[in-house]
């Protein structure tokens, strides 16, 4: 189980497969992961079981100030990002400040790279909070993960923490409409004895249906890349995913696949 973690509040730029040259905004703490959902194929690993003190998130102004430096380093060398792109350890939407940040994030990009996109990966369980879901609004690639329409997978794949209600989620996935994008990550293999699989025919024709629901503006969807903390899941082929696409093709949507 080789994951990994940023060390950084900001990080990068790095070349993402999805999104371009993206520059990565870390709200999490720099030394554990902190999410509220814990992904059986999670690259930052598993949530700790146990803290031995109170998780530290950066301060906004500390943001702000660390991310107005990187900005104007880059515009001074020529080389500004694609996009700037809220990860890092774990939930970004966990944070107090996210809506407050990312304000500030849009000032900052409209002052140092006006043409540059912002971008947050969310798993999509703290969107019935408004201060989350109208911050969310303001950024051009609002992207939110749906591994699976089916509540029993969800509880495998993804582990939510605390209390999750996936038909609510997905009435408030609706809310954004076509200024969502939806993520979705196909995998298969077993874990703790159950098979996981996200990708049968009874998988697609449920998440296919959410989709309709929700009516996102774009679908991405991929699959495992890096080393997970779960043993035994296998990388969906490049061919699978495809097949996968052109059904969500056929259902109206624009689509992106990354193998």
């Amino acid at each position: 189980m080789a994951t990994f973690l940023f060390d950084e509040i900001i990080f990068g730029p790095v070349n993402s497969r999805r999104l371009g040259v993206s520059l990565g905004v870390n709200l999490l703490p720099t030394d554990s992961k902190l999410c509220s959902f814990d992904c059986i194929y999670c690259e930052c690993g598993w949530n700790p079981k146990k803290r031995e003190k109170k998780a530290e998130l950066p301060p906004r102004e500390t943001v702000a100030d660390k991310l107005r430096s990187k900005l104007k380093a880059m515009q001074e060398n020529g080389q500004l990002p694609d996009v700037i792109t809220f990860a890092g350890n774990g939930e970004p939407t966990l944070h107090p400040q996210f809506a407050e940040i990312i304000d500030d994030t849009l000032a900052l990009r409209d002052e140092f790279a006006p043409n540059c996109r912002i971008a947050v990966l969310s798993n999509s369980s703290m969107i019935h909070r408004e201060s989350v879901f109208q911050a969310l609004l303001k950024i051009e690639d609002n992207i939110l993960k749906l591994d699976s329409a089916i509540e029993e997978t969800v509880q495998l794949l993804d582990c939510p923490v605390g209390r999750f209600n996936l038909q609510e989620t997905i009435g408030q996935l609706k809310r954004f409409g076509h200024r969502a994008i939806i993520q979705t990550l196909f995998v298969r293999g077993t874990h703790k004895g159950q098979v996981v699989d996200n990708t049968t025919e009874k998988e697609l024709t449920a998440w296919l249906e959410a989709l309709k629901i929700i009516q996102p503006g774009q679908v991405m969807i991929y699959t495992i890349e890096r080393d997970t903390p779960a043993e035994g899941l296998q990388k969906i082929t490049l061919e699978e995913l495809n097949a996968i696409a052109a059904r969500v093709e056929q259902a109206g949507f624009k689509v992106q696949v990354s193998g």
